[in-house]
């Protein structure tokens, strides 16, 4: 009976200190087993006296956790990442979690996660993109998370130096509680002015943060705050990103499992650099090297797309075997935080002799398997606001107009006929509002499914060209069951022929999927 009682009282105990346990838990990876209640009772402490127990129940509190002075509330189930501790964790969008740190130069993502959840990550003010909302401290218990467009809201809190991006899957409610929940251990000025940091280096001001006096001192826990430096990031669009699936289990199946298009079959050993079997079709034949690939509006070779845009150290270390690669430039569905994808990193890698294909994951069909979705009512108005986000995005990447834009559009059920005509509405108002806006709207998509469908459709706007995945393991971009050799030739294809798996070039790993291309690319 003694036994009973002491683990009831660890339980309770561990509940009214969680501050605590998250904080030497938080570097586990998010999809570390959870053990149970019981298992970390007998764990931590044995023979807590029975009335211990009960002044744990009633004194217990819900979960915080604290960075550089601000306390975030964590909701039941949330993980949480210190990133400072593993600065190989991949800040993922499709999980519960707070993420609490700067990535690592290298996070060790999948090579494809499409959608969102409810997700906080908290980090040092200069790493939130220019286009946060300046939020003081007496004012985040009312702040409201409008929703938009990319499902996420980014905060600057001057008063501690910090930045938070939130993000969510089709309701703000939750991020919302987390957000008003959230206090800075600092108090502001009279008058709702925030005190001024303390002089640990030169730091530049930001149009956004008001002048700052000298600042009081934090709690014992709260670190002083990482002092911003001059960004080179762009502007980004105001408009916030979203998240997808809800909480993740123990070990959850990644998307780039889950959503494979047609065949997905994936060999275990690593490729060779180069691709033995050159594009075939109407596209054999014809040089590669026609011209200074700056010239050329497509792009011939092997190509990688990988959740998160690499560092540049690694995009030098596989230039010798990859000619493309992907870059995920926003969109609602977009699983994945971006730390390294600037205007620089882009123009840094075009000099490298990269081409790159600027990709936009936005609302998914209302038949397929991601939770941010366009609807068959709203289909042409989602496409429409889907390109001009799309074209915002690029443009604050540095890519000029006339370059080409590709929709991310996953895999659905192709025989569901009004989720189909529901489809091309949303692709063929895209197509017409990216060229409008002088862009190429193009299209990634299932072989068997949206590039079929596409394809074959009357009547509609056609992308300018497509990437489609088949994961069949050939390298071929013509002669493929689902399409016609008549559709996009020529220069204007791009097939993703091996889904995820890991490669290692120039000492580097990533999780990768891998294309040959025959067509549009930056």
């Amino acid at each position: 009976m003694r036994r009973v009682v002491s683990q009831t009282a660890v339980v309770l105990l561990s509940t009214a200190t969680g501050t605590a346990a998250v904080a030497g838990l938080g570097a586990l990876d998010a999809a570390a087993p959870a053990r149970s209640a019981a298992h970390e009772a007998t764990t931590l402490i044995l023979g807590a006296p029975h009335d211990a127990a009960r002044r744990a129940l009633t004194e217990a509190k819900p979960r915080s956790v604290t960075y550089h002075g601000v306390r975030v509330p964590v909701p039941a189930g949330w993980t949480v990442v210190r990133l400072d501790d593993n600065p190989s964790a991949c800040v993922r969008y499709d999980r519960h979690a707070v993420y609490l740190g700067r990535p690592g130069p290298q996070p060790d993502c999948p090579a494809r996660v499409v959608g969102r959840t409810e997700a906080v990550h908290v980090q040092p003010l200069r790493d939130v993109a220019a286009s946060r909302t300046v939020v003081h401290a007496d004012k985040l218990g009312s702040f409201t998370v409008t929703p938009s467009i990319g499902h996420e809201t980014s905060l600057a809190l001057p008063e501690a130096a910090v930045g938070i991006v939130g993000v969510y899957g089709t309701d703000p409610a939750a991020l919302q509680r987390v957000l008003r929940g959230t206090r800075v251990k600092v108090k502001p000025h009279a008058h709702g002015k925030p005190s001024a940091q303390p002089k640990t280096s030169t730091q530049p001001k930001s149009p956004a943060q008001p002048k700052t006096s000298a600042q009081p001192k934090t709690s014992a826990h709260a670190e002083p705050p990482a002092q911003p430096k001059a960004s080179a990031q762009p502007k980004a669009s105001a408009q916030p990103k979203s998240p997808a699936q809800s909480e993740a289990p123990a070990k959850p199946e990644t998307p780039a499992q889950s959503e494979a298009p047609a065949q997905p079959g994936a060999p275990a050993q690593p490729e060779p650099a180069k691709p033995a079997v050159p594009p075939s079709g109407p596209a054999a034949g014809r040089s590669a090297r026609t011209g200074p690939p700056e010239r050329l509006d497509y792009a011939s070779g092997k190509g990688f797309d990988t959740c998160t845009a690499p560092s540049l150290a690694t995009m030098k270390a596989w230039r010798s075997s990859y000619d493309v690669t992907n870059i995920y430039i926003g969109g609602a569905a977009r699983g994945c935080a971006q730390p390294n994808l600037t205007a620089s990193w882009v123009k840094k890698v075009r000099k490298m002799g990269y081409r790159i294909l600027p990709t936009y994951v936005g609302l998914q069909p209302p038949c397929g398997t991601r939770p941010q979705k366009f609807s068959t009512r709203n289909a042409a108005a989602q496409g429409r606001r889907t390109a001009a986000d799309a074209v915002a995005k690029a443009k604050a990447l540095g890519i000029p107009a006339d370059k080409p834009i590709y929709l991310d559009l996953e895999a659905y059920n192709s025989r569901n006929a009004t989720c189909k005509a529901a489809v091309l509405r949303f692709v063929n108002a895209w197509v017409k509002q990216v060229k409008k806006k002088q862009y190429k709207p193009c299209l990634y998509g299932s072989a068997s499914s949206g590039v079929h469908d596409v394809g074959a459709a009357k009547g509609i706007a056609k992308p300018v060209g497509i990437w489609f995945a088949n994961w069949n393991g050939k390298a071929r971009v013509y002669g493929d069951k689902f399409l016609p050799d008549g559709w996009w030739p020529p220069h204007r294809r791009i097939k993703q022929y091996r889904g995820a798996h890991r490669e290692r070039h120039g000492g580097v790993t990533l999780n990768i999927d891998t294309s040959l291309a025959d067509g549009r690319a930056y």
